[in-house]
């Protein structure tokens, strides 16, 4: 019966997983669930649960710490002490050996501690929030480039079915040329060498064909791992190509390259100059008073056998309250050298930061330039193979009217299948280009 009950709340699990897993995921589900289960944003994440743990560890330094402690001693031997004789009525010069105590004892304290003033704690305060906004940078971060390699993997799916129905579309050609070329050699109108032509083409393109087939379930694996889907279950990609690659849409707006403010690197690199001015304040506190307040709370028992537990123990109690004071006075210029190297930390930072400006202006204008050409290569290519597939048409016709040599007609084919191929890779590269500036402008349309 337990085996059963087993089973079946196994079973259960097992169905209720499967039916919140997707089966088929567009571009923007993929994305948002990429940035759910992407194990690198997972532990992203956990860098910033870190990140206020620590804050709250600071914080608590700073709050009432309430510490115990018992002690029990029991002496195998207890020690002797030597006394003047003369005290008991013995002769000057003498001593007298004596114990004293009992043979066991525990004493157990309490202690609360308050810190008063610590200069280093407020600055500590201050860098546990620049600690975790740091964390929250390198989250947006991962965000960033998770979505950036999502939306490459996605279109690349999609891309390489595109390429594939070129080929097929080409293989079905070569099929029925050679069908048509083979039947005129078996009559003596056409010569071997033809034939042998169009198997070449054929036999290439159904390498190219089996290739791109392969390709297409590399990239859905490779996709599958980066959103964290399980690689053994399948997964259906809803969006076609004209989905995600529309003229009229993917080319109406374009990210600003001087809007560079919104730029990770250079919000973290402006972090990073918070960091190191706090470390210019945490050892320029160094050199002020620490002050804490203390209560402790003793109770001592004695006895010769072990009598602690019992209700009728004796417990001598004392108390105690202080304060802790800790003024720096000389550190032999150890303080002002490390205060002057935290300065010059502080300088590096910024001069870091008027660097990843200076770099990140131009990485963009770079970007936008590479996107502009991306796009006049697109419409180039396009219209090439607009050229091309007119070309290889009336090449076929001449070919069949015996105008032109089977040579001929391979090599305008060729010329063909490079131009389908350029032109797969042209919005490839237009793709890949306009999220690529709008990754590093962060102001990617996608979320």
């Amino acid at each position: 019966m337990k085996i059963h009950l087993f089973l079946f709340f196994t079973l259960l699990t097992v169905m209720t997983q499967s039916q919140e897993l997707p089966e088929s995921l567009s571009l923007e589900e993929a994305i948002s669930f990429g940035l759910t289960n992407n194990r690198s944003i997972i532990n992203a994440d956990r860098e910033i649960q870190k990140a206020n743990k620590q804050k709250w560890k600071t914080i608590a330094t700073g709050l009432p710490q309430i510490s115990s402690e018992v002690n029990y001693q029991n002496f195998l031997e207890m020690p002797v002490s030597l006394v003047p004789a003369e005290f008991f009525g013995g002769n000057l010069g003498e001593f007298r050996e004596l114990t004293f105590g009992t043979e066991q004892n525990m004493i157990g304290t309490l202690k609360m501690e308050q810190l008063i003033f610590d200069g280093s704690y407020l600055v500590g305060l201050q860098a546990a929030k620049v600690y975790l906004a740091i964390s929250e940078n390198l989250f947006v971060k991962t965000n960033l480039e998770v979505k950036k390699l999502i939306t490459n993997l996605y279109s690349n799916v999609l891309l390489a079915r595109y390429n594939i129905q070129f080929l097929e579309k080409n293989k079905a050609s070569l099929e029925s040329n050679f069908e048509e070329i083979h039947q005129l050699f078996r009559n003596g109108f056409e010569e071997e060498e033809s034939v042998e032509q169009i198997q070449l083409s054929l036999a290439q393109t159904n390498n190219g064909l089996k290739y791109a087939q392969n390709l297409v379930k590399i990239q859905q694996d490779m996709l599958k791992f980066v959103i964290g889907y399980p690689m053994e279950t399948q997964l259906k990609l809803t969006d076609e190509l004209d989905d995600i690659f529309n003229e009229n849409l993917y080319f109406e707006s374009t990210a600003d390259p001087d809007n560079i403010e919104n730029n990770i690197d250079i919000i973290i690199a402006g972090n990073n100059v918070k960091t190191e001015s706090l470390k210019l304040k945490l050892e320029k506190s160094k050199a002020l008073p620490k002050l804490n307040a203390f209560v402790n709370q003793t109770y001592t028992g004695n006895s010769n056998e072990f009598t602690f537990t019992d209700s009728d123990q004796k417990w001598f109690r004392s108390s105690l309250v202080g304060l802790n004071v800790k003024i720096p006075i000389f550190s032999s210029l150890g303080r002002s050298a490390n205060t002057q190297k935290a300065k010059i930390s502080l300088d590096q930072a910024k001069t870091q930061l008027e660097e990843t400006q200076s770099k990140i202006r131009i990485d963009a204008n770079v970007a936008l330039n590479e996107y502009q050409l991306a796009i006049d290569n697109y419409y180039t290519e396009k219209e090439n193979l607009r050229l091309a597939e007119r070309i290889e048409k009336k090449n076929q016709i001449k070919f069949f009217e015996g105008m032109i040599q089977s040579f001929e007609l391979r090599m305008v084919q060729l010329q063909l299948y490079s131009a389908q191929s350029n032109f797969v890779n042209a919005i490839q590269k237009v793709i890949t280009n306009k999220i690529e500036l709008e990754t590093l402008l962060n102001q990617s349309k996608t979320d």
